[in-house]
């Protein structure tokens, strides 16, 4: 997979955990100094940032901004770390072939599984998600307690390729008697276009990420969530161990715990909880 097939963008933002590069010193001219006076000063060290669009918690908004929940933590951890950083939007599954390869430093919003941790690292979590089962309209109040009877009554659940749903649904998928009524697909609004057209009849997302979707589409009128609630789980940062190093996922830790003890945590969750 090449990367020039993604969309980059570079924003001025930092983040913690960059080794600053040696400098030798120079010897200067004044007219040299007034010079490097007026240049702006460049990071001491760069890191690539791996997004997949799924707002709230990270989007490219108006103007190309990449903004979100999750970026917006990232942001106040990196803040006055002095490291550059580039930031690729692509899909999930096309994401983690570049973290795997180095090329994506880290990406956000990630479960920790024995399969990623072979070739990533993993930052202290961050928040937690709730994948909630969503249906079409009219077969909200069917009568289903949990997501095994919802399946073993024939029922197809559309799924995000990739996509860590805890151990619940992982159980269930590793079932040949199961797998068959779970549906792949690349993104979750194309559940969303299989649910309306009956190609399935139910689609698992985070909470959050399922009532921005339905309010932003116009579509909260023809599907609405289940009581079927999968488990609360942690979230993470996760960084490539082909090109980030322990030392540096440390740091973002550190600069994570100090976002939490200064208050600025709590302030930017409640922004996208209200």
């Amino acid at each position: 997979m090449k990367t020039d097939k993604l969309l980059i963008v570079v924003l001025a933002i930092t983040l913690a955990g960059c080794e600053p590069a040696m400098q030798q010193p120079q010897t200067q001219t004044p007219a040299t100094d007034a010079l490097a006076s007026t240049e702006v000063e460049k990071p001491a060290c760069n890191m690539t940032m791996g997004v997949d669009a799924w707002e709230p918690y990270q989007y490219i908004s108006v103007g190309n901004t990449v903004t979100g929940l999750d970026v917006e933590l990232v942001q106040a951890v990196a803040e006055g770390m002095q490291c550059g950083l580039d930031v690729v939007q692509g899909s999930w599954l096309e994401l983690l072939t570049l973290l795997k390869d180095g090329e994506v430093d880290f990406v956000l919003g990630a479960s920790k599984t024995p399969d990623r941790e072979e070739f990533a690292y993993f930052s202290e979590p961050y928040r937690e998600e709730r994948f909630q089962l969503y249906v079409r309209k009219e077969q909200a109040g069917l009568p289903f307690d949990d997501l095994k009877a919802f399946i073993g009554a024939g029922h197809k659940v559309g799924i995000v390729n990739e996509y860590f749903y805890g151990d619940e649904v992982a159980a269930l998928y590793a079932d040949e008697a199961h797998r068959d009524k779970f549906v792949g697909a690349i993104i979750s609004e194309l559940n969303m276009a299989r649910l309306l057209d009956e190609e399935i009849d139910g689609l698992l997302e985070d909470s959050f990420v399922g009532a921005s979707i339905l309010r932003r589409k116009g579509l909260d009128k023809y599907i609405q969530p289940h009581s079927i609630s999968l488990g609360a789980s942690d979230v993470y940062v996760m960084f490539s161990k082909s090109s980030v190093t322990e030392q540096q996922v440390q740091r973002f830790n550190s600069g994570l715990q100090q976002l939490r003890d200064n208050g600025s945590y709590n302030r930017i969750v409640d922004k996208y909880r209200n």
